[in-house]
């Protein structure tokens, strides 16, 4: 092999590598594609925590287990065995039984499982009020294992949030609430409770959801997948901050047990009742004075609105609203500089609003929006508890069939009949078609027509006259005014 020869050969050689020096750069290749991707991804995505040890260990101290205790009185209706003179165990069942004959009732102590948060060095416990509701004794153990017990110092039922306080010698550990309204579905969340009885448990997962809500007027539930039991009622949902995001308060199950749907009151409800209970002792809310529904896309058009949003005036109570001049049928569409998107956005604004607060209202009414100063109340529940009219009419008049509707004027027979005030005027329904609009829209034998077309209707002829004034004006709906069981609400029924 000549010299030219063998510089060829090395030269071959070099340019075919050994495959352990392909495969190794791939690998480096690789690599940098992966690093590539993973710098590509949102911050976000790359905060996904390895453990949460170091977030348990932050917030347990400030996470309490609460056992209360309840006495009952046991009825036990038993009567005393008809035993002879002298008979064995009589003193015994002397004793046992009272003078009537009866077995003497035992109280017994019932015991309920809970959780709850510790809110300030000085001692403020937040929990659920079905957790202490109707206790006698109320005691909260801390992480480390001291007992101590708690005194009431409020409790709101409407969002089931109670306040306690417990009286310590040293500072204790505590945690602060965040904004539950940054929360974003996805997040990771940490749940801290007592399932079951079991003490100091941690479960993980995201926000499934928010907004939710279940049955209240005040209901702003966030959603989560983390594992939620019976005891954990009253912990704390914490963002990856610490902070305190929700109070754990309600399941979805078909079986009593976690299958992933659990449900938190959100902080930005449960900070607001808690100031309130600390100051107060109650919650004190806002309150406007009427009744309110929400705006259908029927009932839009029938307004002539543009869009379905807002709150539609039902009815005007005395009190705030009536002062300021609010209308039956307006609707509110701005409250305090915010827009209102329907009746549940209204209310929670109105109630976090407080009391004695000058607000502006808009309200869209005859086609042109309104501005109105409102001075709100404090709600009180008991006095918006509506008046029960039931029962269908026993009316011999003939019938008169509009709109899938049989009606017949309101006369003081009927209003006696049905336990209406004596000052309600208008047409009531005998009866309605099957298969008609207004059968889809709930309208019932005994329901009153009171308005149609914004007008009030005490006769057939008034009611024809409101048709024909909405079909005159090209509506393709004609929106009713009806009270159902005392209840006001309004109805769009299709004209054709």
């Amino acid at each position: 092999m000549t010299h030219h020869q063998a510089r060829a050969t090395g030269a071959l050689a070099l340019a075919r590598p050994t495959r352990g020096w392909v495969a190794l750069r791939w690998l480096n290749i690789l690599g940098v594609v992966l690093l590539a991707a993973a710098m590509a991804l949102p911050l976000h995505a790359q905060d996904r925590p390895v453990s949460f040890a170091d977030l348990a260990d932050q917030v347990s101290p400030a996470v309490v287990n609460i056992t209360t205790s309840t006495t009952v009185a046991a009825n036990l209706d038993q009567t005393m065995p008809n035993l002879p003179e002298g008979a064995p165990f009589q003193d015994f069942f002397n004793d046992f039984f009272n003078r009537n004959g009866r077995q003497q009732p035992r109280p017994r102590q019932s015991q309920a499982l809970g959780s709850g948060f510790v809110i300030s060095a000085d001692g403020y416990i937040v929990t659920n009020n079905h957790v202490i509701e109707g206790a006698d004794e109320i005691e909260v153990e801390f992480f480390d294992g001291r007992r101590l017990d708690a005194t009431l110092v409020g409790t709101d039922t409407a969002t089931d949030i109670a306040l306690l306080k417990v009286e310590a010698e040293a500072d204790l550990p505590f945690v602060s609430f965040g904004d539950s309204e940054a929360a974003r579905v996805g997040d990771w969340v940490l749940a801290v409770g007592n399932p079951l009885g079991q003490g100091f448990s941690v479960s993980a997962g995201i926000v499934s959801a928010r907004g939710r809500a279940l049955q209240g007027n005040y209901d702003d539930f966030i959603q989560t997948d983390a594992a939620i039991n019976r005891g954990n009622s009253g912990g704390p949902l914490f963002n990856m901050a610490g902070e305190v995001i929700g109070v754990n308060t309600a399941i979805l199950s078909p079986n009593g047990g976690s299958i992933g749907i659990g449900f938190a009151m959100s902080s930005h409800v449960v900070e607001r009742v808690v100031f309130q209970l600390q100051e107060f002792g109650e919650t004190r809310r806002g309150w406007l004075g009427v009744r309110i529904q929400d705006v259908s896309s029927d009932v839009a058009e029938a307004l002539g609105l543009e869009r379905a949003e807002g709150a539609l005036v039902t009815e005007v109570m005395d009190g705030p609203s009536k002062a300021a001049g609010v209308e039956t049928g307006d609707v509110i569409l701005r409250f305090d500089g915010v827009s209102v998107a329907d009746t549940r956005d209204l209310v929670r604004r109105v109630a976090d609003a407080g009391v004695g607060r000058d607000v502006e209202v808009v309200v869209f009414r005859d086609g042109a929006e309104q501005v109105l100063q409102v001075t709100l109340a404090q709600r009180d529940e008991e006095r918006l508890t509506p008046a029960a009219g039931s029962g269908a009419p026993q009316a011999p008049a003939e019938p008169t069939m509009i709109l899938g509707l049989d009606l017949v004027p309101l006369d003081d027979q009927m209003r006696a009949d049905m336990g209406i005030a004596p000052g309600v005027e208008g047409l009531v329904i005998r009866d309605v078609e099957s298969g008609s609009d207004a059968e889809s829209k709930g309208l019932r034998a005994g329901d009153i027509v009171t308005e149609a077309g914004q007008q009030p209707v005490t006769s057939i002829e008034s009611f024809n006259a409101a048709l024909q004034a909405a079909r005159d004006a090209g509506r393709r709906t004609l929106l009713l005014m009806v009270r159902s069981g005392g209840d006001p609400r309004f109805v769009a029924l299709a004209i054709e």
